[in-house]
């Protein structure tokens, strides 16, 4: 039986609310990154008793591959072009007590050049993905730890998908440190996932499709 993962903040299957986005749509045709930012709630239940922690990954599997389509106003990314993995949060050696995550708990709102990783009170967290995507912005670059929310290509014709999994693991610790991210926690829990389960939200920000 797979893990229940609930939330007060998204519905499984519908779009995820702005106030948990990093971008949102301008008015214009484009997006500006003014979204709340608030990493939502998640609960989950019916873990195995020997369970001795848990992880969380929450990605996007519809980014585009190549990025320099991204967000160009004389073009639009196809439904097929190439994609490929986002890291939007990276949570692990979650104790087993923990069943719950409050609203906040992996960010409140937009950090220009991000949050550390490292020790939190839920758990210890890795860089997500915005750390490759902006590096080199001189206003956004920075490392990115903890939460931060959808901001898909406005161009993009594919609706991105948001999954929030939670897994349960029979070690008490994947021994991770640093700025580790998504291919490490992978890595890292092989063999040890007693049982998981997902949560998916949808968002977009193509203007033709909102």
């Amino acid at each position: 039986m797979a893990l229940k993962v609930e939330s007060d903040s998204i519905t499984h299957g519908e779009r995820v609310p702005e106030e948990h986005a990093f971008g949102t749509p301008d008015g214009e045709g484009k997006a500006a990154a003014e979204g709340g930012n608030r990493s939502p709630h998640l609960r989950w239940s019916g873990h195995p008793d020997e369970t001795q922690s848990f992880a969380v990954i929450v990605y996007d599997p519809d980014v585009p591959a190549d990025p320099s389509d991204v967000n160009q106003e004389d073009r639009s990314l196809p439904e097929d072009a190439d994609r490929a993995d986002f890291a939007h949060w990276l949570l692990v050696d979650i104790p087993p007590h923990v069943t719950e995550l409050p609203e906040g708990a992996g960010s409140s709102e937009i950090v220009a050049g991000g949050k550390p990783p490292g020790e939190t009170d839920h758990g210890v967290t890795g860089v997500n993905s915005y750390t490759d995507f902006l590096a080199g912005d001189p206003d956004m670059g920075g490392t990115y730890g903890g939460y931060d929310g959808p901001f898909p290509p406005v161009n993009d014709e594919r609706l991105h998908h948001y999954h929030f999994q939670v897994y349960a693991l029979d070690v008490p610790s994947l021994g991770l440190e640093g700025e580790f991210k998504l291919d490490d926690v992978r890595r890292a829990i092989e063999g040890h996932v007693l049982d998981q389960g997902e949560l998916v939200g949808t968002y977009t920000l193509n203007a033709e499709k909102l």
